[in-house]
């Protein structure tokens, strides 16, 4: 089950699309975007959680996410 809200995807598409000319955007668009979006943050989160557990901590920090985007 998705965890992100579709409202707030379909807004950012929706601002956008309008300041590229793009009129209108699908359900479909927005449902792809958000599975993504959602992909990608699993991705980093757990990229960052292997950091702080490097660091012996078990809280992921800042300095952890940011470490884990660097790592593409």
């Amino acid at each position: 089950m998705a965890e992100i809200p579709l409202a707030p995807v379909d807004r950012i598409m929706r601002r956008t699309g309008l300041s590229k000319g793009v009129d209108r955007v699908s359900e479909r668009a927005v449902e792809d975007l958000r599975d993504e979006l959602e992909s990608f943050a699993v991705e980093l989160s757990t990229r960052a959680a292997v950091f702080a557990k490097h660091a012996g901590r078990k809280t992921i920090t800042h300095e952890d996410v940011k470490l884990a985007g660097e790592q593409k």
